[in-house]
């Protein structure tokens, strides 16, 4: 019986880690973060590679507002790619067959986090919606997250 139990644990962890998940999002943090409920279960979910405005920044209500009403109280799949420091399951997100990390691309809600990221496809829709200067590219200095939260830090 414990064998059974901790087979079933290690199946139910590794699926965190690598595979897909699937389940409702029952609340929405930011413009890349929101809980996905999963077996009753609830998860912190970061999309893979995107970064969207802080809550605090210019545009970060705008860029959560537009991914709550995507996905917010829907079912999604997760493309698990792994874990952040903070205990995050990051992954790529659909809905109803639509990419959301590339819907906030195009949307001009997020910078493609080439950080993390490689995907020429990713920086390209990144660079076409500066292009047509939607969404936080209609400010004519953006500040990327990652240093809006450096700068955030290092004040007093």
């Amino acid at each position: 019986m414990v064998r059974i139990v901790l087979i079933s644990f290690l199946f139910f962890c590794s699926l965190e880690v690598s595979g897909q998940l699937a389940g409702s999002v029952v609340s929405i943090s930011d413009g890349d973060t929101f809980t996905l409920l999963v077996n009753k279960k609830s998860l912190k979910i970061r999309m893979h590679g995107i970064d969207s405005p802080e809550k605090k920044q210019a545009f970060g209500e705008a860029a959560k507002k537009y991914i709550s009403d995507l996905i917010f109280d829907q079912e999604v799949k997760v493309q698990v790619k792994g874990k952040d420091r903070y205990g995050r399951t990051i992954g790529i997100v659909s809905c109803r067959g639509v990419v959301i990390n590339e819907k906030m691309l195009m949307a001009g809600f997020a910078w493609h986090y080439k950080k993390y990221d490689v995907n020429p496809v990713w920086a390209q829709l990144e660079a076409t919606a500066r292009k047509k200067r939607i969404g936080l590219w209609a400010h004519d200095h953006p500040i990327p997250p990652w240093n809006f939260r450096k700068l955030k830090r290092k004040a007093p």
